[in-house]
């Protein structure tokens, strides 16, 4: 037992403050993307989520540049950005791709101009690095407590909207037939996204923060019928991930002489093969199937009803 935890664990893997660190800032941006992701897929909004991860980019490159913590920026970047797509408009698909579409393509534009003046002003390449793919074993201790009240905060709006905000994810008109407000739903569903994709940014960096986002959401939907479950699922296979991800890129430090992965590449590819694995076991479970089962449709919408 005990030559087999050696080998799959490097010395100083659990005794490494940056480690416990990356390990607990990763566990708690994996559940509140795992729970908000589950909703981002049902009201089929993967291109806001990325968008946003993308838009964050010009935040935490602004960060990067004044001297301040990039999570900050990449906050007030989304969460402003959240506003303005809500304000454009996005009672509809089209006008909600639009709306997206004018706010990333603005940002992205600032994205360029902070990271040149990084570059300039820094003469490095680390902010590039450092927004975009992540830095997670450079973290400061005291991230975690933020970290935390943020995932409170986000988790927090899920559970006060979870049955209008369902139930306007499936069929926005019904909804606003039963009187649900579906714009101030709509709204606090943002802002949760908001919080959540600055979370999974510091993680596993602005470009990489969608697939902690959509892709633990995906494996759930494809397991489990119930969105209740499917929260529960999604959350924990993506702090799975971020744990084995986290595991993969410090034992790596040692097959390559001191130039491991990057956690960020290690999360995804489990996320990856993790998504795979469930559209296995989809598959074989389909086969098993007897006629007449509801549809996930239906059986989400008798979850609300």
């Amino acid at each position: 037992m005990t030559m087999s935890a050696s080998a799959l664990l490097e010395p100083g893997f659990l005794t490494s403050g940056a480690v416990q660190t990356a390990l607990v800032v990763g566990a708690i941006a994996a559940i509140v993307s795992g729970v908000v992701g589950v909703f981002t897929v049902i009201r089929g909004q993967s291109f806001a989520g990325h968008a946003l991860s993308d838009i964050g980019t010009a935040g935490g490159s602004a960060a990067f540049l004044v001297g301040v913590p990039t999570l900050y920026g990449f906050i007030v970047f989304n969460v402003m950005a959240a506003g303005v797509m809500e304000l454009i408009g996005i009672r509809k698909a089209r006008g909600r791709d639009l709306a997206t579409g004018i706010v990333l393509g603005a940002c992205l534009g600032l994205a360029a101009l902070f990271l040149y003046e990084d570059t300039i002003h820094s003469s490095t390449t680390g902010a590039a690095v450092n927004v975009l793919f992540g830095s997670i074993f450079t973290l400061p201790p005291g991230i975690t407590t933020v970290m935390a009240c943020l995932g409170m905060a986000s988790l927090g709006l899920i559970v006060l909207l979870y049955r209008p905000l369902l139930l306007s994810s499936i069929s926005h008109e019904v909804a606003a037939a039963r009187g649900v407000p579906v714009r101030l739903v709509g709204t606090g569903y943002l802002l949760a996204l908001a919080l959540a994709v600055s979370m999974s940014a510091v993680t596993v960096g602005a470009i990489l923060s969608t697939a902690l986002l959509v892709a633990p959401a995906a494996t759930a939907l494809r397991l489990s019928k119930r969105t209740s479950s499917a929260v529960l699922v999604a959350a924990g296979t993506g702090v799975l991930a971020c744990w084995l991800g986290t595991l993969i890129a410090y034992d790596t430090t040692d097959w390559f002489n001191g130039n491991g992965w990057p956690v960020s590449f290690c999360i995804v590819v489990v996320l990856f093969l993790g998504y795979l694995l469930a559209g296995a076991v989809a598959t074989v479970r389909e086969k098993h199937r007897t006629r007449g089962t509801f549809t996930d449709r239906t059986t989400t919408v008798g979850e609300v009803v």
